[in-house]
């Protein structure tokens, strides 16, 4: 698989890096979509210290994500940031996909 698929920005490998740090063991971020949430799907971000064989793993400047091959097909194409705000830091999936998604940028629908 190729990281063409799904990317990561340097904001986020950054955010990872340190979060992933203050784990008591090694752990990656998981990025999967889920069914549910305002628009239909609902992206899902957690931290786990192993992988699965379907998953497709990215590394980039000392972070780990993890997506797995279902997500992968609604989530080709996009990339994970980490964007800073007036209002909050949050992760967010950029995604060409999504014909429309929720206010609160977790949910989209395709």
């Amino acid at each position: 698989m190729s990281d063409t698929q799904f990317s990561v920005t340097p904001n986020a490998a950054k955010r990872i890096a340190i979060l992933a740090s203050r784990e008591a063991k090694p752990v990656m971020m998981r990025v999967a979509v889920l069914g549910g949430g305002c628009s239909g799907f609902q992206y899902n971000f957690s931290f786990e210290d192993a992988r699965n064989d379907d998953d497709l793993v990215i590394e980039r400047d000392g972070a780990a994500v993890l997506v797995d091959s279902t997500s992968l097909e609604l989530l080709k194409g996009s990339q994970l940031d980490y964007v800073e705000e007036m209002v909050g830091s949050s992760f967010q999936v950029k995604n060409p996909n999504a014909t429309s998604s929720c206010g609160c940028g977790n949910s989209f629908s395709i």
